[in-house]
């Protein structure tokens, strides 16, 4: 298994370009989050869904082990940001009164928009998104990002 630093300085090969980076800062947050918003929107039958209660958490749950694998450090300030994207998510589900379709809209919205600016910031880049070559890739982004969090904070992760 590659170390964390190594995954960052593969993904960083193909995210050199100014406009690229800047388009990262944007939308790989936005992605991160639509996703949890697309989980969290996921009908779970009889449970009754809130902030706690979703597969959202589930599934930032399974991203956090692998983020605590990859780094204790990194892991925290993960736990963090998925905290705002459940209590963001939590927000867009109350106020589209507590519809599954709302929140699935938005996430959707905000997902395919981001995309889109990806896709385009790799074209000005030049070079193909890390994650067509390694799926891996699509958790390393966020962590590439918090990266730059942590080094401008003067934390070792």
């Amino acid at each position: 298994m590659r170390s964390l630093q190594q995954l960052l300085d593969t993904y960083g090969e193909s995210h050199i370009n100014k406009t690229n980076k800047a388009i990262h800062w944007v939308c790989v947050p936005a992605i991160f989050f639509s996703l949890v918003g697309l989980f969290f929107a996921i009908p779970t039958g009889g449970i009754g869904k809130t902030i706690w209660m979703n597969l959202g958490t589930i599934a930032l749950l399974l991203a956090l082990v692998y983020y605590f694998v990859l780094s204790k450090p990194m892991s925290i300030g993960f736990v963090l940001w998925g905290l705002f994207c459940l209590w963001g998510n939590n927000y867009i589900y109350q106020i589209g009164h507590g519809h599954n379709g709302h929140l699935a809209l938005v996430s959707v919205i905000i997902f395919a928009v981001a995309w889109v600016f990806q896709f385009i910031g790799h074209k000005i880049e030049g070079k193909k998104p890390s994650f067509l070559e390694d799926l891996q890739f699509l958790l390393i982004g966020p962590a590439w990002l918090m990266s730059f969090i942590y080094k401008k904070l003067g934390i070792r992760y």
